[in-house]
C-alpha cells in the first residue's frame, strides 16, 4: 500500500518548534538528499541501500512476520488451514480490523481513542433494547450509527475544545459508556434477531474461507487508504501529528480535523458493535469488553507511531492479522487465555519501544557519519 511521507523537517523554525515541509528546501520525495539540478548531491545513498532501508521499516518488517507466521502455522498447526478454523480466524479478527482503519487515522494525527470498546458494547446494547421494543433492525442500525457519531462528538469536544488530554478522557469515557449499556440493558441477553441478518453476519461467501462481513470492511478499507494516503485530508493529519504549530501556520483547521476523526472513530466502533451483536447472535451491555487493548496493540504493531505523523494503513492492517492470526494459532495449540493475554501485552511494549530504538539507532549512525564526512571546503577543492 502506499505510504505518505512524514511531514516535518529536522531542522527548527525560528519559534524553536519544527515546521512543515516546504518544496525547494532540500528534501527530496524519497527523503534522500538533492543537488539543485534534482540529482541525488554528494553522500546520498545509493540504490540498494536505500532499497534495503526500505527493506527493513517496521511496517514491512510486520507484514513479513505475518507472512512468516502464516506458512509456519500452515505447514506445522494442526486444523489451522481448514475453511472452518480460516474462515473463525477472520471473522473474529474483523472488529479489530474495523476499528483499526479509523483508529490508525486518529492516532496519525496525535490522538487516541480508549473508549472504541465502550461504544460498541453501547450500540450493541441499545440495539437490543430496541429490538425488544418491538423496532424494526432496519431503523434500529441507523440509530445505533448515529449513536456513534454521539459518542465520538463528545470525545472530539472534550478535547478540542476544552483541550484536555485524548487518553484521559476517553479512559473516562470508557467507563461512562459501559456503565451507560449496563442501565440500557442490564443483564439480559437478546438472542432472536432477523435471521438473515445473523446469517450475513456469520456465513462465509459461497464455499470459500471468506466471510460476507468481509465485503463490507473491505469498501472501508479501500476509502481509509484513500482518503489517508492520496487526499488532503490524509496529509493534514501527517502534518497535525507531526507538528500542530507548523499545520496551523500552514492554514490546517486542527481542531476541525482532530474533530473528524473522533465521530469517523465512534461512528464505526458503533458499526461494530452492531456486527458484534450479530455475528455472535447475542446483545449485552459487556459485549466488545477488552476490545480496545486489541486495537490499539494491533495499530502501534503495525508501526503507527503513537506521538503522531508517521504510519501507513499497510502496516495497521498487517499488525491486526498478526495478532488475530497470533491468538488463533495459541488456541489451537492450547495456550491458556492469561498467557495469550500476556503475549498481547509484551507484543504492546515492544511494538511502542522498537521503533523508537530503531530510531534512535538511526540518528546516532547520521550524526557519526555526519561528524567522519568532511567539510563542504574540502570537497569543493578536491572537485
Amino acid at each position: 500500500m502506499p505510504e505518505s511521507p512524514r511531514e516535518t523537517v529536522t531542522s527548527q523554525s525560528g519559534t524553536g518548534k519544527s515546521g512543515a515541509a516546504e518544496p525547494g528546501t532540500g528534501t527530496s520525495g524519497t527523503g534522500g538528499p538533492r543537488s539543485g539540478t534534482g540529482k541525488p548531491a554528494a553522500g546520498a545513498p545509493a540504490p540498494a541501500r536505500a532499497w534495503a532501508r526500505d527493506a527493513l521499516r517496521w511496517d514491512t518488517v510486520v507484514g513479513a512476520l505475518l507472512v512468516v507466521l502464516l506458512l509456519c502455522s500452515f505447514s506445522f498447526v494442526d486444523n489451522f488451514g481448514n475453511a472452518l478454523n480460516l474462515s473463525f480466524l477472520i471473522g473474529n479478527t474483523l472488529p479489530i480490523a474495523m476499528i483499526a482503519l479509523p483508529m490508525t487515522m486518529l492516532v496519525v494525527s496525535g490522538e487516541i481513542d480508549l473508549s472504541v470498546g465502550s461504544t460498541a458494547g453501547l450500540a450493541g446494547a441499545v440495539m437490543g433494547r430496541l429490538w425488544n421494543q418491538g423496532m424494526s433492525i432496519e431503523m434500529i442500525i441507523p440509530l445505533c450509527i448515529l449513536l456513534g457519531v454521539a459518542c465520538g462528538l463528545v470525545n472530539g469536544l472534550l478535547v478540542t475544545r476544552l483541550g484536555l488530554p485524548s487518553l484521559a478522557v476517553t479512559i473516562g469515557t470508557l467507563a461512562a459508556y459501559r456503565g451507560i449499556a449496563q442501565i440500557v440493558l442490564g443483564s439480559n441477553s437478546v438472542t432472536d434477531f432477523p435471521q438473515q441478518y445473523l446469517t450475513f453476519a456469520s456465513d462465509r461467501i459461497g464455499g470459500t474461507f471468506i466471510p460476507q462481513a468481509a465485503i463490507p470492511w473491505a469498501v472501508l478499507l479501500i476509502i481509509a487508504v484513500v482518503v489517508l494516503h492520496a487526499t488532503p485530508v490524509g496529509r493534514s493529519l501527517f502534518a497535525v501529528g507531526a507538528s500542530q504549530e507548523a499545520a496551523r501556520f500552514a492554514g490546517i483547521r486542527v481542531k476541525r480535523v482532530k474533530l473528524s476523526m473522533f465521530v469517523a472513530t465512534g461512528t464505526v466502533s458503533a458499526l461494530t458493535g452492531v456486527f458484534w451483536a450479530l455475528h455472535y447472535a447475542s446483545a449485552r451491555y459487556d459485549n466488545a469488553t477488552g476490545l480496545e487493548l486489541s486495537v490499539i496493540a494491533a495499530v502501534l504493531l503495525g508501526g503507527i507511531d503513537f506521538d503522531g505523523g508517521k504510519g501507513t494503513l499497510g502496516g495497521a492492517i498487517a499488525g491486526v492479522f498478526l495478532l488475530g492470526a497470533l491468538q488463533n494459532v495459541m488456541s489451537l495449540v492450547n495456550v491458556s487465555a492469561q498467557s495469550q493475554t500476556l503475549i498481547t501485552g509484551i507484543l504492546l511494549v515492544i511494538s511502542v519501544l522498537a521503533p523508537r530504538v530503531a530510531r534512535q539507532v538511526g540518528r546516532a549512525r547520521a550524526r557519526r557519519k555526519a561528524a567522519t564526512a568532511p567539510p563542504p571546503a574540502a570537497l569543493a577543492a578536491t572537485g
